[in-house]
Order: C-alpha cells, then sequence, then structure tokens
C-alpha cells in the first residue's frame, strides 16, 4: 500500500462531523499530530484517553466559548489511526463558529477536505476502500435495504470475502512455483494440477455467482427504475402523485402538459423506487412536445418497469424495438368514470386515482418486480462499477489460466497473478492512488 508521506499528511485536520445546524449536540472531530496541543489550548488539559470529561471550551482570550464533552483517542487506536479528538458541544450556528473559528487559529491546523478523515483511516490501514465506500454508502443510505447492504460493506465482511479468494489465488501461485523450482526433486508431487485447478474452477464460479448479484445491487443502490408511459392525458401525472402522495406533477386536462421527465423517489418494502414520468407517447407537430416525446422514449430505454397506462380499452401505446422485451404492467385508468368500459382481460389492472380503487393492487405488483431477497441473511453484493468491473477482470484471468494448461504453468501462473491483482484492486491492496481522489470526492466533509 502507498503511504504518502507529504506536507498534507502531516498537518492536524479539524471540522464539523454531525451535520446540519442548528442540533442538539454538534460533533467537531480533530486528527494529527498537533491533536494534544490544540485540544489543551481550548480545554486546559487533556483528558485520559477514552474517557469522556465535561470542559469548558475557552478561547485565547480565555473567555468560555462553550461547555461540552470531550474525547481523546491516543493512536493508533482511533479512527484515523492518528491522534484524535473529538467536542461535543451544543449545536448551535453562533456557538459551532465560535470554536472553528478558534482552531482555525492555531497553527498547523486546517479545515479538513471532503473524505480526509476517511483517506487518513485508508492510508494508516484502519479501513480498506471497501469498507470506506461502505462507509459513504451508510450516510447516504435511505432505505432500509441500502442500509443493510453499506452495512455488510463497511462492516469488513465482503473485504473478508475477496481477500479469501485472493489468499487461494496466492496459494494456487505458490503450489506452481514450487513445482517449477523442484520440478527434478522426488519429494514435490510430480503435478499440482489436481488439486489447484480443481479449487481455481471453483473459485471462477464462485466469482460468477457473486457477479450475479451486481443486478440487485444496483436496483438496491440507485433505486428501480419505474417509467410511467402512454398516452397524453392517460393520468400518467396523476399516477405519479397518488403514488407519491404529493403534487409532483402538473395535473391538467391539456395533452402535452408533461414536456420533460419528472421524477419521484419513494421507499417500497425497503428498496428505493425512482418513478418517472414521461411526455405522452404521441404524433405530434409541436416542437417543445417532440422533444418530450424524444426524451420519453431514452427514458423507456433505462427502465426496469414500464407501467403502461391508457384510459379506454384499445388505448395502450405499443412499445417497439427494446423496450418490448421490458416488462410492462398494462394499467387502465379513470375508471371512476365507467366501470363497465373496460374489460377485465384488457388490463392488468384498472385504478381510479379519485377513489383509489385498484391502487393497493398496482403497488402489491409493484412489488413483485422488486428484487427476491428471501434467503439473503446478509447483502455479500458488489454494490459498485469499480468492484464489478475488477470482478470482470479477475474471473477472465482465471479462465484465461484455466485455458493456457498446455503452454506451461508459468503463464498461468502469470494470470493467477493478474487476477489476484484485481482483487486487490478492490480492497486497495494493489496500487489504487489514482482512484482515491474520485472515491474520496464523494464524502461530506468531517467524515
Amino acid at each position: 500500500m502507498n503511504h504518502q508521506h507529504d506536507q498534507s499528511v502531516t498537518d492536524t485536520i479539524y471540522a464539523l462531523s454531525s451535520g446540519g445546524l442548528p442540533s442538539g449536540v454538534a460533533v467537531i472531530r480533530i486528527s494529527g499530530p498537533h491533536t494534544r496541543s490544540a485540544v489543551e489550548r481550548l480545554c486546559g488539559s487533556v483528558p485520559a484517553p477514552r474517557q469522556a470529561s465535561l470542559r469548558s471550551i475557552r478561547n485565547r482570550n480565555n473567555d468560555v466559548l462553550d461547555e461540552g464533552l470531550v474525547l481523546y483517542f491516543a493512536a493508533p487506536a482511533s479512527f484515523t489511526g492518528e491522534d484524535c479528538a473529538e467536542l461535543q458541544i451544543h449545536g448551535g450556528r453562533a456557538v459551532v463558529d465560535a470554536v472553528l473559528t478558534e482552531l482555525s487559529a492555531i497553527p498547523r491546523l486546517k479545515h479538513a477536505e471532503a473524505g480526509e478523515f476517511s483517506r487518513r483511516a485508508f492510508h494508516n490501514g484502519k479501513l480498506d476502500l471497501v469498507e470506506i465506500e461502505g462507509l459513504a454508502d451508510l450516510i447516504a443510505a435511505e432505505t432500509e435495504m441500502q442500509r443493510r447492504l453499506a452495512q455488510e460493506h463497511s462492516s469488513g465482511h465482503l473485504s473478508a470475502l475477496y481477500q479469501g479468494w485472493a489468499r487461494r489465488l496466492i496459494h494456487a501461485r505458490a503450489m506452481i512455483e514450487a513445482e517449477l523450482d523442484f520440478a527434478d526433486e522426488d519429494d514435490v508431487p510430480g503435478s499440482v494440477a489436481a488439486s489447484i485447478w480443481v479449487d481455481m474452477r471453483a473459485l471462477r464460479t464462485e466469482i460468477d455467482s457473486h457477479l450475479a448479484g451486481a443486478g440487485t445491487a444496483e436496483i438496491i443502490r440507485d433505486g428501480l427504475k419505474i417509467v410511467i408511459a402512454g398516452e397524453p392525458n392517460a393520468g400518467k401525472s396523476s399516477l405519479l402523485n397518488c403514488l407519491a402522495r404529493r403534487d409532483v406533477a402538473i395535473v391538467t386536462d391539456i395533452a402535452g402538459t408533461t414536456r420533460d421527465v419528472l421524477s419521484v423517489d419513494l421507499s417500497l418494502a425497503g428498496f428505493s423506487v425512482r418513478l418517472l414520468d414521461t411526455a405522452g407517447l404521441r404524433l405530434t407537430d409541436d416542437v417543445v412536445e417532440k422533444e418530450g416525446v424524444r426524451r420519453a422514449y431514452v427514458t423507456l430505454e433505462q427502465a426496469d418497469l414500464v407501467l403502461l397506462l391508457a384510459d379506454a380499452p384499445g388505448g395502450f401505446p405499443e412499445l417497439a424495438g427494446r423496450d418490448a422485451a421490458k416488462p410492462v404492467i398494462r394499467i387502465g385508468t379513470k375508471i371512476d368514470r365507467d366501470a363497465v368500459l373496460w374489460d377485465k382481460a384488457a388490463a392488468d389492472v384498472l385504478i381510479s386515482t379519485k377513489t383509489g380503487a385498484g391502487i393497493d393492487r398496482l403497488i402489491e405488483q409493484l412489488k413483485s418486480h422488486l428484487p427476491d431477497l428471501s434467503g439473503h441473511t446478509a447483502l455479500s453484493l458488489p454494490s459498485r462499477k469499480r468492484h464489478v468491473s475488477c470482478l470482470e477482470q479477475a474471473r477472465d484471468a482465471i479462465d484465461f489460466s484455466l485455458a493456457q494448461s498446455n503452454r506451461g504453468l508459468d503463464i498461468q501462473a502469470e494470470y493467477l497473478r493478474q487476477a489476484g491483482d484485481a482483487l486487490g484492486r478492490i480492497t486497495g491492496r494493489v496500487d489504487v492512488e489514482d482512484l482515491l481522489d474520485v472515491i474520496f470526492s464523494e464524502f461530506c466533509i468531517g467524515k
């Protein structure tokens, strides 16, 4: 692992870590070699490590800024692996601003950048990249499934799985090296193939089945994308509002009011669901509406599920090309106007957004399209495109190694090394400096 020894790592950093103000309590975090002297300057003395102490926090003129709990963590037993402190103070804007201003006046202290605390934890071997990305996802999690997925990553369970795979690759390479080095000796088994290639084939299968969960992880993280489509005035915006229980789209009787794609995020059975309302699908000469229809078709291509609406039998637009293969729920709308109009077979579900009829049945149908996680006590799924790409590289390299059996053990060992490197890039054990800026830029300040 590359450790940075530049000036930025010797700086002591501080930031408000607890989020929006005002709040009951605000937590200011400090990390770095000058943490002790900063706490001494503010509080007079440093409490014993890991023991919360009630202290007065004072400025240079000895005026009391606030009273709060002070915690000190001595390196390496801290989140970042450096000396750390937390000031738990009252969460008023003026109080927090006064303490942050005082910290900024202390020499060799600087305000932390986004993700800088976590970056130091990574460089000091406290957390690997999967755990850190899981931490970012845990902070961003809005649904129960997002929380469970992030928890699995941040707790290190997924890292342990990848490290177990990497160890098996290292073992296989060691066996090959032994055979190449001691081919003339009698006491080395003549062929490692029997044991290690069976395991490599098994490993390849394990990585493949793990990769199969990437689609589910994407739905958990980004939400199931449900596109509401249909001809103008079929009741698309009314359905979006009804499901969202708030007015997010203009509902009028004039055809073609939804010119853009409107979206609303909901939580359904613990999953994030993104509902997208689109312009009515029809032929039109109106330039703006034409663009709306074009965007509607683009949005349809990204959908996991299409809700196709019509307010009369025979009013369902045809989905052509790739969209025709997508799962579709055909919804008959406005049944409060004329319930007899519809033959039950003409639609999958009949609804009225005015009376609420059929909405519960529609929601049950939507739930049936969510991933089935029964039997998944833990969510060990690859949740980022970066993970999926590295896992695919590892699997392909193992494939190449298995396919080269007639070209010599040294070539096979080289492909296994490449597979191990690909796995190492996921957790950050192999050269990832170029990735770090991208990963940590997603973080909030103070994390």
